[in-house]
C-alpha cells in the first residue's frame, strides 16, 4: 500500500470513529492529532507519521470533503508557523510532548517576544536580560518587547533574551518559552493606523522562567531564533493560495464590477500586478516543494519581501481605482482582533494595513540584505561591531 493510500485509510478510520457532525470540535482535533494526521511530516507520537510534507494535502482533502473542522490556522498562525518548528528542532522530548498537541489543537495560543524598542531591525542587539537564579535554577527576565502580535490572546510566548553581556551580541542570547500568565508580564495595546490594536508592547518585570522551558543551549539563542525567523517568513510570504487568490482577487473583483472606473493606465497596471501575483504564487508552490526535502532557507526572505511589495502596490491601485469611494473607512473603533482580516474589511483598511507588511516578520531593508548576501552571494555590509562585547556597544 502506498503512503497516500495508507493516509486515506487512516483518515477514513478517523472519520468513522469520530464523525464530524456528532463529535465535539476539540475532541475531533485531538483525535486527529493522536492519529498522526495533524502534520504528517512530524514524528509519530507528535501529531505526525514521519512522512513527506507533501502528503499532508491528501489528508486535508479527505477531511475537507467530509466537512471536518480545521484548527483555525489563521488564529494560531504564530504557534503553527514559528513556535512548532522551533520546538520540534530544539525542544526536549518532554517539551515536545507538553507543547505541540495543545498548540496544534488551538487550546493554547502563542506569540513571539523578539523585537524591542531599541533593537528593531538589529534584533541581535536586544537588551532584555535573563539572569540565572542559582538557588532555584530559574531565569529571571526583565525587559521590554514590542510589535507583539496576539499577545493579548496568548498563553505562551517564544522569547529571546540576553544571558551574557560580555560576549558579542549574537553569542550571548538564549531562547526560552515564556508563560504569558506570569504576574510579571504586562501587555499593553498599540493602536495602529487602521484604528485597531492587533499587536502590543510587552513589559517583563521579574518574570521567572524555569530552566526546563529553555530551548537549546545557553548562549545558542541566535541559532535557535534563525529557525523561527526562516519559518516565519515562509508562513507570511509563502502561504498557499489559489490562482487569482489573495489580495489580487479583491482588485480584480473591483475592476470587473465597476467598469466605469477603468482607464487604459489602470488596466495596464492591473495586468502587470496580476502577472506578478501569479508568478509569486507559483514561486511559493516551488518553495513548498523544496521544504519537503528540508528546512526553509533564505528563499523565504525573498518570498516575504515580494509579498510586502505586491500587497502595497495592489492595495494602492485599488484605492486609486475607487477614487473618492476609496477614502471611505468603515470603522475607527479600536478593536482587539484575534486575527488580521484583509478580505472582510474595505479598501481603505487593506491599504492602511498593508503598510505594516514591509515591517512585520523582518523589515524589507533587512530582507534585501539577506537576499543579497545569502541568495545572490554579494559581499556583506561592513560590520564593525561583530567582535565587540554587547555591553560595550554604543546605544
Amino acid at each position: 500500500m502506498t503512503d497516500a493510500a495508507e493516509l486515506r485509510r487512516r483518515t477514513e478510520e478517523l472519520l468513522a470513529a469520530h464523525p464530524p457532525r456528532s463529535t465535539d470540535r476539540s475532541d475531533f482535533l485531538k483525535a486527529r492529532f493522536d492519529a498522526g494526521l495533524a502534520w504528517v511530516h512530524f514524528p509519530e507520537g507528535l501529531g505526525g507519521l514521519g512522512l513527506p510534507r507533501s502528503l499532508q494535502a491528501v489528508v486535508d482533502a479527505e477531511l475537507a470533503a467530509a466537512g471536518a473542522p480545521d484548527n483555525e490556522p489563521r488564529r494560531i498562525g504564530i504557534g503553527l508557523g514559528m513556535a512548532a518548528p522551533t520546538i520540534l528542532g530544539f525542544g526536549t522530548d518532554e517539551q515536545k510532548r507538553r507543547f505541540l498537541r495543545p498548540l496544534w489543537v488551538g487550546e493554547e495560543v502563542w506569540c513571539q517576544l523578539f523585537s524591542e524598542p531599541g533593537a528593531g531591525s538589529d534584533l541581535a542587539a536586544l537588551g532584555t536580560r535573563a539572569v540565572r537564579d542559582e538557588a532555584s535554577g530559574d531565569w529571571v527576565v526583565d525587559g521590554q518587547k514590542v510589535w507583539t502580535s496576539g499577545a493579548h490572546n496568548a498563553r505562551w510566548a517564544i522569547l529571546i533574551a540576553r544571558t551574557d553581556p560580555d560576549v558579542p551580541k549574537h553569542r550571548g542570547i538564549t531562547y526560552f518559552v515564556c508563560d504569558m500568565t506570569d504576574p510579571g508580564v504586562e501587555v499593553r495595546p498599540l493602536r495602529q493606523i487602521t484604528g485597531e490594536a492587533e499587536f502590543n508592547e510587552v513589559f517583563l518585570t521579574g518574570v521567572r522562567i524555569p530552566d526546563a522551558h529553555r530551548l537549546g543551549a545557553v548562549g545558542d539563542g541566535w541559532k535557535v531564533a534563525q529557525t523561527t525567523l526562516m519559518n516565519e517568513r515562509v508562513s507570511i510570504g509563502g502561504s498557499r493560495i489559489p490562482r487569482e487568490g489573495g489580495m489580487i482577487a479583491t482588485l480584480a473583483k473591483t475592476w470587473r464590477e465597476r467598469p466605469e472606473l477603468r482607464t487604459h493606465d489602470t488596466h495596464q497596471r492591473l495586468l502587470k500586478l496580476w502577472v506578478e501575483a501569479e508568478v509569486a504564487r507559483l514561486t511559493g508552490e516551488r518553495l513548498r516543494q523544496q521544504l519537503v526535502a528540508g528546512q526553509p532557507g533564505p528563499e523565504g526572505s525573498g518570498m516575504k519581501l515580494n509579498f510586502a511589495r505586491l500587497n502595497q502596490e495592489i492595495t494602492g491601485l485599488e484605492l486609486e481605482l475607487l477614487g473618492e469611494d476609496g477614502l471611505l473607512y468603515d470603522d475607527w473603533t479600536m478593536r482587539r482582533p484575534a486575527l488580521v482580516d484583509f478580505m472582510g474589511r474595505d479598501a481603505g483598511y487593506r491599504y492602511l494595513r498593508a503598510k505594516g507588511n514591509s515591517i512585520e516578520g523582518g523589515t524589507s531593508e533587512v530582507l534585501l540584505n539577506i537576499v543579497a548576501e545569502r541568495v545572490l552571494g554579494l559581499p556583506s555590509e561592513p560590520r564593525t561591531d561583530k567582535d565587540v562585547a554587547w555591553k560595550d556597544l554604543a546605544r
